[in-house]
């Protein structure tokens, strides 16, 4: 089998996108849940997953929108 050594993607790159996508949620969206769960008052470990998770998705969906809408612009 030939190597692939590169890509010719039509559109957007949907493997960059998510890459991208899943640092800077790591990135940003990790200090944003910090600091959202401050004045809360999570008392157990089922409160605390529930509110990241909750919080998390919010923040990933809207960097995953954030960074397609880049790619698509820089395409």
């Amino acid at each position: 089998m030939p190597a692939v050594e590169h890509t010719d993607p039509d559109g957007v790159d949907f493997g960059w996108v998510m890459q991208v996508t899943f640092v800077t949620t790591i990135l940003v969206g990790s200090p944003i849940v910090a600091v959202a769960s401050i004045p809360l008052t999570l008392s157990t470990w089922t409160a605390r997953a529930l509110f990241a998770v909750r919080v998390g998705a919010v923040v990933w969906f809207l960097t995953a929108i954030g960074v397609y809408l880049y790619a698509r612009y820089r395409r």
